[in-house]
C-alpha cells in the first residue's frame, strides 16, 4: 500500500498550527504520518503540534527551511513526501486528487487566504535571469489556471514528492537556507528529465509571509543572495544581459518596497558564498533551453493575464 508522509518545517507562529492540521486530519485521502520538523521555536509550537496529532522532530537550532525538510525525509520511510508550509490550508480532497498522478511530483491550485478569488500561486517556472515567477500570483482565479498540466518546478509551499526522486536527484541543497531551495529542485528534476504534474483540483489556502511578513528585510536579503546562488550553479556561462537586467530590475522592486539595502547585503553575501560553494561549474545547454523554455511559458501567460511591471520591463529590455 502507498504510503504518504506529510513534512512541516516550522519556526514559531504557534498559532498557525491549529488551521493546517486540522485540515490534515480530514483529509478524504488521510496521511499516514504527520511530522513537524521544529525549528527551535521559542514559544510552544512542539507543545501545540503534539496535542494536534503530530510527531515532532526538535532541532536545536534554526537550520533554515532546506536543512528542516532533509531532516523530515531522512525521519520519514514513506512512499510519497508531502512538503507542506505552516500557513496552508488544505481542502478536504488536496490529498486525494495529486494522488492521481503519474508523474515524479505534483502540486496544485495555491488560493490567496485573505481572498480566495485571487491565486497565490500554482507552479513556478524560471527565466534567464535566474528570477523565477509564482506564475498566477495576485491573479483572479480565472481559465487560464484549471487546466492540468506538465510542469518544471513544483512551489514546496503544498507539493508532492515520490520518496525515490530525493534519492535520484538528491535532497535539497541546504546551502540556500530558506527561498529558491526549491527552484533549485526543480531545476535538477528537470535536468534529470523528472517532470511534475499541475493539478488544479487540488485546492490550498495560503497566507503568504506568515511567519516573517511580506517584504521582510531578511527575506528580501535571502532571496537577493539566493539568486546569485541559483546564478553560480546553474547558469555558468550564460549570456551575461538577461542575468543582470533581471536581478537589477528585482532590485528596483526590492527599492519600491524600502528594502534597497537588503537587497544590497545579500548580493553581496551571494556574491561571496557562491563563488566558494559552485566554483567550477561549466556551461550546460540543457540549462540553457530548460531557462528559454520557462521565460517563454512565463512571457505567454503575462500576455494572457496582464503584464506585473516587473516581467513588462524585463521583456521590453530583452525582446524576443
Amino acid at each position: 500500500m502507498t504510503t504518504v508522509a506529510a513534512i512541516i518545517p516550522h519556526w514559531n507562529r504557534r498559532d498557525l498550527l491549529d488551521s493546517l492540521l486540522s485540515s490534515l486530519h480530514t483529509q478524504t485521502r488521510p496521511f499516514d504520518e504527520i511530522l513537524l520538523v521544529d525549528n527551535a521555536s521559542t514559544d510552544d509550537s512542539v507543545e501545540v503540534a503534539q496535542r494536534l496529532g503530530a510527531r515532532v522532530l526538535s532541532l536545536k537550532k534554526n537550520l533554515g527551511f532546506a536543512a528542516a525538510v532533509n531532516r523530515g525525509i531522512a525521519a520519514s520511510n514513506a512512499d510519497w513526501i508531502a512538503i507542506l508550509n505552516n500557513d496552508v490550508t488544505l481542502a478536504p480532497e488536496w490529498l486525494e486528487e495529486l494522488l492521481n498522478t503519474s508523474a515524479s511530483f505534483a502540486t496544485g491550485k495555491l488560493l490567496n487566504a485573505a481572498d480566495p478569488s485571487l491565486l497565490d500561486g500554482t507552479f513556478d517556472e524560471i527565466s534567464r535571469a535566474a528570477c523565477a515567477w509564482r506564475c498566477g500570483a495576485g491573479r483572479p482565479n480565472g481559465p487560464v489556471w484549471n487546466h492540468s498540466r506538465e510542469i518544471r518546478i513544483a512551489p514546496m509551499t503544498a507539493a508532492i514528492f515520490r520518496r525515490t526522486l530525493f534519492d535520484e536527484v538528491g535532497q535539497l541543497d541546504e546551502n540556500f537556507g530558506s527561498y529558491l531551495e526549491d527552484v533549485d529542485f526543480g531545476i535538477r528534476c528537470a535536468l534529470a528529465g523528472r517532470a511534475g504534474e499541475y493539478i488544479p483540483s487540488a485546492i490550498a489556502l495560503h497566507r503568504g509571509s506568515a511567519t516573517r511578513g511580506a517584504w521582510n528585510s531578511d527575506t528580501v536579503k535571502q532571496i537577493s543572495r539566493n539568486q546569485l546562488l541559483l546564478t553560480f550553479k546553474h547558469f555558468h556561462g550564460a549570456p551575461l544581459w538577461p542575468l543582470v537586467a533581471g536581478q537589477v530590475l528585482w532590485g528596483l522592486v526590492a527599492l519600491r518596497h524600502r528594502r534597497g539595502a537588503a537587497y544590497l547585503r545579500g548580493k553581496i553575501a551571494g556574491w561571496n558564498a557562491a563563488r566558494a560553494l559552485y566554483p567550477n561549474n561549466t556551461p550546460n545547454d540543457r540549462m540553457a533551453r530548460l531557462a528559454a523554455a520557462g521565460e517563454r511559458e512565463i512571457l505567454t501567460l503575462q500576455q494572457q493575464t496582464g503584464f506585473d511591471w516587473y516581467w513588462r520591463v524585463y521583456f521590453w529590455l530583452l525582446p524576443r
